[in-house]
């Protein structure tokens, strides 16, 4: 298992590559600040979010895995999701990147959705 940055580090980090891209990126929750769980949201002009977290893998590493979609036709459903995520976990850390292809910044190939 590879070492982790501290959650707050690696959320700074995100939020200043997005918005030196030009793009904008935002904390939507504060979570705890060494070991914090991400979920990072990836829109582009606030449509066709995308939820992504990491999840452990079979050679006991984390890769980032996208947990939502939004449902064009019940965009309440990907807030709904998010509401239950955030009151099964008071550590978890939310982070909005409203960039094209903001997959990127975590590591996975863009989407052009």
């Amino acid at each position: 298992m590879t070492a982790r940055l501290p959650a707050r580090l690696e959320v700074s980090a995100l939020v200043r590559a997005v918005n030196s891209a030009g793009g904008f990126a935002a904390v939507v929750n504060k979570g705890e600040p060494e070991a914090g769980t991400l979920l990072v949201i990836c829109t582009e002009n606030g449509a066709n979010r995308r939820l992504f977290e990491r999840m452990p893998s079979i050679d006991e590493d984390r890769e980032w895995t996208m947990s939502q979609a939004e449902d064009a036709e019940n965009k309440q459903l990907f807030d709904d999701y998010l509401e239950r995520r955030r009151n099964q976990d008071s550590d978890l850390w939310i982070i909005e990147l409203d960039i094209a292809n903001g997959e990127r910044f975590i590591g996975l190939p863009g989407t052009n959705g």
